[in-house]
């Protein structure tokens, strides 16, 4: 008879993608460790997309909280940011805060072990300490890229000068950021605009939890996570990454999937480019036609996730007559050089063949794990949120990339990105110092998910003391019940 499992973990992530992906990851590790099942939470929609993800094994608990995003002045069924113009990305967020009163009643039947939320649902720490249960924020982003996020949204030091460089108050070891190394939401912050309001209220309550879980590795990300331990003594900060798992593909993807590794195994070895920007961001349509040249230019192969440019429903069909060179996509066919892919690419897949030599990314933190734990050394083009952070981590601190673009509303020429593809893709030496570097970063990344009978990895170690600070709690809790129950004596 199988083991019974005791201890039930809560698993709460934001409305979003690029947070749904590596919480249900971090579901489906938990999962694997005996004596715990997994409750994970969100709304309706979301929850009824997800089903679709997990393997047909997974015990996995989804819960529905209701929201109606028409109260909210949202439009119907937009309970993700993946379905919102980013104008009303912001009006999702402080519709959110309405979970609260369903999420506490939940939370009274379940009596978990402990509660893991979002970075922006802080307002759980306060549940959980009414019902004297364990919480914990997971970062699903890097530790580096979030204490740049942190101090930038805490501090706006940006507000305070007129020059296009300034330092962050409290990280004086790291070079100063430029005013372009901001998203558009910073950038137009001043402290009392909706983005301040909601992101401002939260950054500061991260601290408010019983500890952080971020999804980097020790080796790695020395940087941002002294700086958590520092900001406050006492609430421990645990690397756990990077949290990976199968996923189901998503409906239809399997044809998206067989035509590009077919298109990958007729290429020769470390002579692709894989270029993509997730799938919440795209380029002007001008960036997008200097890329599109430098790319036909390069002589490289190439594998683009293409989506239509801004000022169009980024979910709509690609037009690539309207938006790319004349006859572009048909020259890169019949020369067997690119492979246009609309909207979703087997990424991971794509990352981890024979074939690929760099990645043109976003730098948005699932990508660059992805990349990461491949070997993979990355083109930047940061558009936003942490992003920005993150090119810099990677080529100052790490030196597995260039930055080649900053945002989607930038002047950018296909000179620039032409130069940059030839660095990274050629016989230089600053390509192979970086390809070195991802290499040795690979190896890193490996070592901290080693589960080895001799030899466990900093990340499942971090896990394991996750977990014994949670039965701890429990255990504290438990003795001062009864304690308070036999009275004095």
């Amino acid at each position: 008879m199988a083991q019974q499992k005791e201890e039930n973990v809560v698993i709460f992530p934001f409305m979003a993608q690029g947070h749904m992906i590596p919480f249900l990851s971090l579901a489906l590790q938990i999962e694997q460790r005996k004596s715990y099942t997994v409750t994970f939470i969100n709304t309706p929609l979301n929850i009824e997309k997800l089903r679709h993800s997990l393997p047909p094994t997974s015990t996995i608990r989804l819960i529905s909280l209701p929201f109606s995003a028409a109260d909210h002045g949202l439009p119907p069924e937009a309970e993700n940011t993946d379905v919102l113009p980013y104008p009303l990305i912001v009006h999702l967020m402080h519709a959110s805060l309405s979970l609260k009163p369903s999420f506490t009643h939940l939370i009274s039947k379940l009596s978990p072990l402990c509660i893991i939320s979002d970075m922006f649902f802080t307002w759980t720490a306060d549940v959980a300490n009414q019902f004297g249960i364990f919480h914990s924020i997971f970062n699903a982003g890097g530790a580096y890229g979030m204490a740049l996020y942190h101090s930038v949204w805490t501090h706006l030091p940006h507000c305070n000068t007129n020059s296009d460089e300034f330092s962050l108050p409290d990280l004086p070891e790291i070079s100063p950021i430029h005013r372009s190394q901001l998203a558009n939401n910073v950038k137009q912050a001043n402290g009392t605009d909706p983005w301040s309001l909601f992101i401002q209220g939260q950054v500061r309550l991260w601290f408010s939890s019983d500890g952080l879980l971020f999804n980097t590795v020790e080796g790695l990300d020395q940087t941002g996570l002294s700086y958590f331990r520092r900001k406050k003594t006492g609430i421990p900060v645990w690397a756990i990454g990077p949290t990976r798992s199968k996923l189901t593909e998503r409906a239809g993807a399997g044809d998206d999937r067989n035509m590009c590794i077919h298109w990958l195994d007729t290429c020769s070895q470390n002579s692709v480019l894989y270029v993509s920007f997730g799938s919440q961001n795209t380029l002007s349509a001008s960036q997008m036609m200097e890329l599109a040249k430098a790319l036909e230019a390069s002589g490289k192969n190439f594998i683009w996730v293409v989506r239509p440019p801004l000022e169009f429903d980024i979910n709509s069909e690609f037009r690539a007559e309207k938006w790319l060179p004349e006859g572009f996509e048909d020259r890169i066919r019949k020369e067997n050089r690119g492979l246009l892919v609309r909207k979703w690419a087997p990424q991971v897949e794509i990352l981890s063949h024979k074939s690929t030599r760099a990645f043109i990314s976003h730098c948005g933190w699932n990508s660059v794990l992805e990349s990461l734990s491949q070997g993979v050394p990355i083109l930047a083009w940061p558009i936003g949120a942490d992003q920005f952070y993150n090119a810099k981590f990677l080529e100052e601190e790490v030196g597995v990339c260039v930055e080649m673009a900053r945002g989607n509303r930038s002047e950018v020429r296909e000179e620039k990105i032409l130069r940059l593809i030839k660095v990274v893709m050629g016989e230089t030496e600053k390509g192979e110092k970086m390809r070195k570097k991802a290499c040795e970063v690979k190896e890193i990344i490996k070592d901290a998910m080693r589960d080895e009978e001799s030899y466990k990895g900093s990340s499942l170690k971090a896990m394991d003391e996750f977990f014994d600070a949670a039965l701890s709690m429990k255990k504290t809790r438990k003795q001062t019940m009864i304690s308070s129950s036999e009275g004095p004596r």
